[in-house]
């Protein structure tokens, strides 16, 4: 069999193979396999995205609040409508990326996101506020997240699983850094002053690897993914799903039960992740837990989120992923249960652990499921569609809880009720079957 490497510096696929950046990956695939670029491209930016992300907000919550004079609840109200607005605007998203390719909206993305954090160090009432929250949003937490799974699904198909994991390393990494890192600027510029410095850091950040390094596709240059020639022999299943030219329709997709347990089991976690993040400290404090121990704990659940990624994303790869699915959301049921327990130090840290495990079967099935059960060829609206499910899921998660908490006192009942939740989902999944993606492959 003739390598993929060989086949391509012999017999360039496309006239993209011929351009300054397609003989750059071409000679660097001499070296490895250019796969491995893209995810680094995939991690820098998802780490880059922390600018649109929970984790930097919660910095710059109170002095938002005191400059702007408005009240917290005002700013939280404001941020959760800007985040379930800015969910409506990905299917968009994923359709500019079949139409145009991933390095084409990337750049896009990062030029407008530079300058939302400009619009945001500018923000002067709460009509400003929310419409910068929900540019960032959509920019940092949807799109540029959207882009970063879809190249790297692109360049991987027996590895996925694997790869994905890894690229999510960078948004562990931004959770780890970006919010000291603001608390600093915020310290040293004021709070307007961070985010134009944001700004510039994300464009210097993201702007040169994009333009330099992005391929859409390892077809562009005559690669396949993985690294490996096609395979001609064996099942026509199989092939197709490895192949760029096959795959479902956003509308085609949509009349399949599998898009919709899928979309079911993805919002779930997306909810309950969501609301337990964000109502952790005040969890604690009603279990008699100090607010510095529950401050504590979150760095617990991120090492052990790096430490079992990628041991996820290899269960993915190996065995088949609706007995993998299954037991991430087990794990969202035990996380939910677990932290009604938590009365110590000892008791917390055992939480933390479980809810980190949590967290990493979330962030390798949210890149996982859509490709591998729909293929790639239509992959960006696909993806889009779902993430909106799951990004509504997460603007909703913490409401309930709040009511319960409201009426009663207590968060627990709450907690076991959806601890119900995810083991629907998990039976659900459990019978889950793909679609043929042969049938659907391009003439």
């Amino acid at each position: 069999m003739t390598s993929t490497t060989e086949a391509a510096t012999s017999e360039p696929a496309s006239p993209l193979a011929q351009s300054l950046r397609g003989r750059l990956a071409l000679a660097l695939n001499q070296r490895f396999f250019y796969g491995w670029a893209m995810l680094g491209v995939g991690a820098l930016a998802l780490f880059g995205s922390g600018v649109g992300q929970s984790h930097i907000f919660s910095v710059f919550i109170s002095p938002i609040s005191e400059d702007l004079g408005i009240s917290r609840t005002s700013v939280s109200t404001a941020y959760a409508a800007a985040t379930l607005v800015a969910a409506f605007g990905l299917p968009y998203t994923g359709r500019l990326v079949d139409r145009f390719g991933v390095r084409a909206v990337l750049v896009g993305i990062a030029v407008l996101l530079g300058f939302a954090a400009i619009g945001f160090a500018n923000v002067g009432g709460m009509l400003a506020l929310g419409l910068g929250f929900a540019a960032l949003r959509f920019l940092g937490q949807g799109s540029l997240m959207l882009c970063c799974n879809n190249l790297v699904s692109q360049w991987f198909s027996r590895k996925r699983g694997f790869a994905l994991s890894l690229m999510a390393l960078g948004f562990a990494l931004s959770m780890a850094l970006h919010p000291p890192f603001a608390q600093w600027l915020n310290a040293s510029f004021g709070w307007r002053g961070a985010w134009m410095w944001l700004a510039v850091i994300t464009w210097l950040l993201l702007l040169p690897p994009v333009l330099l390094l992005v391929i859409h596709k390892p077809e562009e240059i005559g690669l396949e993914p993985d690294g490996k020639a096609a395979e001609e022999s064996g099942d026509a299943e199989e092939r197709a799903r490895h192949s760029a030219r096959a795959g479902l329709t956003l509308a085609q997709a949509l009349r399949t039960s599998a898009f919709w347990v899928i979309a079911f089991g993805l919002s779930t976690l997306s909810m309950l992740v969501t609301a337990l993040f964000f109502h952790q400290v005040s969890i604690f404090e009603t279990q008699g837990i100090s607010r510095e121990i529950a401050a504590r704990i979150f760095p617990i659940s991120a090492v052990t989120m790096v430490a079992v990624m990628p041991l996820f994303g290899r269960a993915l790869d190996r065995f088949r992923p609706r007995w993998v699915f299954a037991v991430a959301l087990l794990t969202m049921t035990l996380s939910l249960v677990m932290v009604t327990f938590v009365r110590d130090l000892t008791t917390a840290v055992v939480y933390a652990i479980v809810f980190g495990v949590n967290n990493a079967a979330i962030h390798t099935h949210f890149t996982f499921m859509w490709p591998r059960f729909f293929g790639r060829r239509h992959l960006g609206s696909i993806q889009g569609a779902g993430q909106t499910i799951a990004v509504v899921g997460a603007s909703l998660g913490p409401l309930p809880f709040g009511i319960a908490f409201d009426l009663y006192g207590s968060f627990e009942g709450a907690l076991l009720l959806f601890a119900l939740q995810p083991l629907v989902a998990a039976v659900l999944v459990v019978f889950l079957r793909p679609p043929r993606l042969a049938d659907y492959a391009e003439q």
